[in-house]
């Protein structure tokens, strides 16, 4: 097993693709093609975690937050982020980061904070835009089933929660070959008419190279006609934060406790109570004050994040409690998840969960 068979797994879980325009994610150091002798898991990439992978021969760290997030212009270890990237080329170890594609990810991020607080009905709570797209393309009637067909087994054609989706018009298609052509159906230098069948399909942007490919090795014509755009549709399956239910209300200081216990944190910042239970919760795992006016909208109760300003406070404004749990808090049990989703995938080999707790953060 090489390093992109681990990537490939990740990205099955949490495409790339759909990670935030401003992070850094992906392959940061090492080369893809590496053979693999083990793989540790972190949430942050700090000296001490490449010292451990030293010492238990993992040659790919797996980390949530990436190591290199501005443009390094020196390698002289002056900084820590210096000193881990020069480690770890010096003993030929990969890392890779997943950061906020995993926050985006259905079963990402925000979704774990949910089942760790055990909320129902869970929801995106800021759907992304911009992730589907709609393929539009013209073939020949008697080859229209087998290509749809194919667009379908490449992953075109799924909404929600249904599959095999298309927009289907019979109609007649016109060409003329010059001289240089090889028409499949018709004659070069003839202008020639075919009933054909103009079949659309939605799919999502990190498909789009497997479906074009497919789309050209099942089409019949020398020269396929095709039309992509995207829709700014919300997706419902990718976004920031989530949003579920508690299975019971609870008192607002009751459920504060219980986030507090459920999320292993040592303090917890909030906004003034209510005095209103608590059903609705939005969840958002890091640093999350850009939401809070989604989690109003979502008809949150409490919205639960990290790295809360003192302002940023404020604008609960009598409608919602705010809760402050920490950044490392929020996201700790991400590196579990991804230990679990590893081990499932890979079975020949150990997928280890690094014991250094990488939280700069401490508390009196």
């Amino acid at each position: 097993m090489i390093v992109q068979d681990v990537i490939n797994h990740l990205q099955d879980l949490a495409p790339l693709t759909y990670a935030e325009d401003f992070d850094n994610v992906g392959l940061l150091v090492g080369d893809k093609n590496q053979s693999i002798t083990g793989v540790l898991v972190t949430l942050d990439t700090l000296e001490s975690v490449v010292d451990e992978a030293i010492e238990k021969n993992c040659n790919l760290i797996v980390s949530f937050h990436p190591i290199i997030f501005k443009g390094l212009k020196k390698l002289t270890g002056k900084t820590y982020v210096e000193r881990v990237v020069i480690k770890a080329i010096q003993h030929n170890i990969a890392i890779f980061s997943i950061h906020t594609a995993l926050d985006n990810a259905i079963e990402g991020v925000n979704s774990i904070i949910c089942n760790q607080l055990g909320l129902l009905n869970k929801q995106i709570l800021i759907p992304q835009t911009g992730t589907i797209k709609k393929l539009q393309t013209y073939v020949p009637q008697q080859n229209a089933e087998a290509l749809r067909q194919a667009l379908f087994n490449a992953g075109a054609g799924k909404l929600g929660n249904y599959e095999c989706c298309s927009f289907n018009i019979n109609g007649e298609g016109t060409y003329k070959g010059n001289a240089n052509s090889n028409p499949v159906i018709g004659k070069k230098g003839e202008l020639h008419t075919e009933k054909e069948t103009a079949i659309s399909v939605t799919y999502k942007k990190h498909l789009e190279s497997n479906i074009l490919n497919t789309l050209f090795k099942a089409h019949p014509y020398e020269e396929v006609a095709y039309e992509i755009t995207t829709l700014e549709n919300a997706n419902q399956h990718i976004g920031m934060g989530m949003v579920g239910d508690l299975e019971a209300p609870m008192a607002e200081l009751d459920c504060l406790n219980f986030i507090k216990a459920e999320m292993n944190t040592g303090t917890v910042r909030h906004s003034k109570f209510l005095n209103k239970p608590i059903k609705r919760i939005a969840v958002l795992g890091g640093s999350g004050s850009f939401a809070i006016s989604a989690a109003k909208a979502a008809g949150a109760d409490l919205f639960v994040t990290a790295d809360l300003k003192y302002h940023d406070f404020f604008s609960a404004e009598n409608d919602i409690v705010l809760a402050d749990i920490g950044h490392y808090e929020s996201e700790q049990f991400t590196k579990t998840f991804l230990v679990h989703y590893l081990s499932k995938k890979i079975t020949n080999f150990a997928i280890i969960l690094s014991n250094k707790n990488t939280n700069p953060v401490k508390y009196l």
